[in-house]
C-alpha cells in the first residue's frame, strides 16, 4: 500500500458522521437508533454551511444580476424534484419543496417574498394560502346552497399544490468580478418554486405554459442554514449525500437564463424575441457567453 492509499483512508475516516446517509446505522441494535449521534460525536460534528466572505463594494469591479430557470424534467435536476411522495421514504430524504414548505409552516423559514425584488414581504403561511390551496364547490352543492341546506362535504373539492406539482425553479443571482481575490464569482439571492396556478390546475384547455405562477420567493442567504441541514441523495454514493446548499452554491444543476437586468425595465428574452425558442435559447446562451468572457477581459492589456 502506497502513500496516496493510506492518506485516502485517514481522509475519509476523518469524515464527520453528518456525512453518512444515516448516522449510527451499523452500529444500531434497534430501528429506532438509527440516526441518533452520541454526545461524542455531536461534539465533534462542526458541519455548518461554508459562511460567505464579505464582499466591499470598493472591490467590486464589475457585476451582472441574472434570472434562470431551472427545469426539472432534465435529469440533472432530478435531486431538486425527488422524493415527490413521502410514504414509505426515510424522514432524511425530502424534495426542496418539501424542506421549504415545512419550514415556513413551522416558522423557521420566515424571509419570503412575492417577487424577485423583494419589496412585497409574505407574513408566513397566511399569505400564501390562496397561492397554494383552492376549495371549490360543486353544483350539487349549490343547489344544497340555494334549498338553504349544509353543503356536504363531498360537494366539496378541496386541492392543494404539493411537491408532485412543481415544474420548475427560478432563481436570481449576482455575477461579479472582485478585484482583491482577481477572479469572476457568483452569488445566489433567491428562489422560487413554480407551479401551475392552483385554481386552473387540473384544467386541460389551460395552455401549461401559460399557466405557471412563482409561488414565492425565498431570500436565499437566510435560508442557508435550512437549506443545509437538508440532504439530497447521491446517485453516485448514497454514504455521502449532500446538502441542498452545497448542490445550490456549487451550481450542480443546469439552468437557462430568462432575464438580466437591462436598461429596458429588466425585460425578459422572450419579451424581444417572440415565439421561437431556439432564438430564445441562443439570447440565453449568449448572456452566458458575455459573462464568461468579462473574466477573460479583465485580464487583456
Amino acid at each position: 500500500m502506497n502513500w496516496k492509499n493510506v492518506l485516502l483512508i485517514a481522509a475519509v475516516g476523518l469524515l464527520p458522521v453528518s456525512m453518512m446517509a444515516q448516522a449510527n446505522i451499523l452500529n444500531a441494535k434497534k430501528p429506532e437508533e438509527i440516526g441518533k449521534k452520541t454526545e461524542e460525536q455531536i461534539a465533534q460534528d462542526n458541519d455548518e454551511p461554508l459562511e460567505y466572505g464579505y464582499v466591499d463594494d470598493r472591490d467590486i469591479l464589475w457585476s451582472k444580476t441574472v434570472w434562470e430557470v431551472i427545469d426539472l424534467d432534465e435529469r440533472v435536476n432530478f435531486p431538486l424534484y425527488y422524493p415527490t411522495d413521502t410514504v414509505g421514504i426515510g424522514s432524511d430524504r425530502r424534495s426542496l419543496y418539501h424542506v421549504l414548505i415545512k419550514n415556513i409552516k413551522n416558522g423557521k423559514l420566515t424571509d419570503i417574498y412575492a417577487d424577485s425584488y423583494f419589496t412585497e414581504k409574505l407574513d408566513g403561511l397566511g399569505d400564501l394560502e390562496a397561492t397554494l390551496k383552492k376549495v371549490d364547490t360543486t353544483d350539487y352543492g349549490y343547489e344544497q346552497l340555494n334549498a338553504g341546506e349544509e353543503v356536504s362535504q363531498e360537494y366539496i373539492n378541496r386541492r392543494e399544490l404539493d411537491a408532485a406539482d412543481i415544474e420548475e425553479y427560478r432563481i436570481k443571482g449576482i455575477w461579479y468580478f472582485d478585484k482583491r481575490q482577481g477572479e469572476l464569482k457568483y452569488r445566489l439571492l433567491g428562489i422560487a418554486p413554480v407551479a401551475p396556478d392552483v385554481n386552473f390546475v387540473d384544467d386541460e384547455s389551460v395552455d401549461p405554459n401559460e399557466n405557471k405562477v412563482e409561488l414565492f420567493w425565498v431570500w436565499y442567504p437566510s435560508a442557508r442554514q435550512i437549506l443545509h441541514k437538508a440532504k439530497v441523495f447521491n446517485n453516485r454514493n448514497s454514504a455521502q449525500p449532500i446538502s441542498f446548499d452545497m448542490l445550490l452554491n456549487a451550481r450542480r444543476f443546469n439552468g437557462v437564463i430568462y432575464k438580466e437586468d437591462n436598461v429596458h425595465g429588466d425585460r425578459e428574452i422572450d419579451d424581444y424575441v417572440f415565439d421561437n425558442a431556439l432564438f430564445q435559447l441562443l439570447e440565453a446562451n449568449r448572456i452566458k457567453e458575455t459573462i464568461r468572457d468579462r473574466e477573460q477581459d479583465m485580464w487583456a492589456y
